[in-house]
């Protein structure tokens, strides 16, 4: 047994208990205590060496939380490391050692990866894994929530010195990861510590996943601004339920009216029924997304078009794809593509599409195919990102999530 014999009632209202216990006590706790106060429950059941990991910006790595009572040490891979694959699957990892079990917990804050909570017992079993998969997914809400009144848990995913564009993206972003039983998404921006004009957003409202991916010219500070300004007025001319010749209307006029007719945004908007599969989009000046099927890609979404945003485009014609179950679709920024490595030829569409039926068969989420597409393209490029180049994929499951709201037996 995990937990040491005679301390405790390991029945599951002992567990209710503990949670309950350290629910109550998180409310007021600072957050730079929220992790001691994990390490110091762990302890009181028999655990050990408790460290809470961070995915790094990049997603390169899973940083160790520093903090009374936490095991720290230098960043652990996600690939080829015991922590990294706990993360990568999603699922617990047990690593036998000479002296107990190490435990590795996926900390999910719904369906968003936040990183790994790692820590030894001596045994474990069934009520174990149980009781740690519950304190998993509470430490992982607890250090989202507290994230908000803290710097402490930004710094320690940062790897290396960000850019004031990167910090004004990067606060601009919903979640990297959502995944539901009908759809699932996953994004990344490229590069993590100096992306300028890339940005992206997307909200589920009841059955419609809205999206949309934004590329503001030029670089730096100024570009960052042009992007923060197109988002916001998609938000809110989303949250108006405007429809998509609409936000692009809004978002157009927004951009002139800050800027003039000398600065522009491409954009993508798209609409998912993720109920009945059905895509909708406008495309103004961005490139054309890649769907995907069986892990080959069968065409690009074009459609007609309409300018970049802030040029006064015409009203943009709304074009419709219906979707298959499995079915995904790429939207990716200009930079992945128009990359020349020293001396070559541009990395071109060619090139990418190979990439990804060779790197998609063997990644079983969203947000793995994401992050190995993103890591081999930039590798095939020669490690040279001199602009922008960001990643979403959206996944179609279909079927109905009713399931979900009924009582547990």
């Amino acid at each position: 047994m995990g937990w040491p014999e005679n301390a405790v009632d390991r029945h599951e209202g002992f567990g209710e208990r503990l949670l309950g216990q350290l629910l109550d006590r998180a409310h007021e706790m600072p957050p730079q205590l929220i992790a001691p106060l994990v390490a110091e429950e762990v302890r009181a059941i028999g655990g050990r060496d408790v460290s809470i990991l961070l995915q790094d910006y990049a997603q390169v790595s899973l940083v160790p939380l520093p903090g009374r009572g936490l095991t720290g040490g230098e960043p652990l891979p996600l690939e080829g490391s015991p922590a990294g694959r706990a993360f990568l699957s999603e699922t617990v990892v047990e690593h036998p050692q000479t002296d107990g079990i190490r435990m590795f917990l996926p900390l999910l804050d719904g369906s968003d990866e936040i990183g790994v909570m790692a820590l030894t017992l001596r045994k474990v079993n069934d009520d174990d894994r149980r009781l740690l998969r519950r304190l998993a997914g509470l430490v992982a809400d607890m250090l989202v929530t507290k994230n908000s009144y803290t710097d402490q848990f930004f710094l320690t995913r940062r790897r290396e010195p960000m850019s004031v564009s990167a910090e004004i993206q990067w606060s601009l972003l919903p979640p990297l990861t959502m995944t539901t039983p009908q759809v699932a998404v996953a994004g990344i921006l490229e590069p993590a510590y100096d992306v300028a004009g890339d940005s992206l957003d997307y909200a589920l409202n009841d059955d419609i996943l809205h999206f949309a991916m934004i590329d503001a010219m030029g670089h730096g500070l100024n570009a960052a601004v042009l992007a923060t300004v197109a988002v916001g007025a998609y938000r809110h001319a989303r949250r108006y339920e405007a429809g998509l010749a609409e936000l692009y209307s809004f978002m157009d006029t927004a951009i002139d009216a800050q800027f003039g007719p000398d600065q522009f945004v491409t954009a993508q908007m798209m609409r998912l029924n993720i109920g009945r599969g059905h895509l909708e989009w406008v495309n103004a000046g961005h490139p054309a997304p890649m769907l995907i099927r069986d892990h080959r890609v069968i065409g690009t979404l074009e459609g007609p078009g309409t300018l970049p945003v802030g040029f006064g485009g015409s009203t943009p014609q709304v074009n419709s794809e219906q979707l298959r179950p499995g079915d995904r679709v790429l939207a990716y920024t200009d930079g992945l593509v128009e990359e020349h490595t020293a001396g070559g030829e541009q990395f071109g569409e060619e090139r990418l599409i190979a990439t990804i039926e060779r790197v998609g068969p063997a990644s079983v989420t969203v947000q793995q195919m994401v992050r190995d597409l993103s890591h081999t393209l930039k590798r095939e490029r020669g490690g040279i990102t001199s602009d922008d180049a960001s990643l979403f994929l959206i996944e179609w499951r279909g079927g109905s999530a009713d399931h979900l709201t009924r009582p547990l037996l």
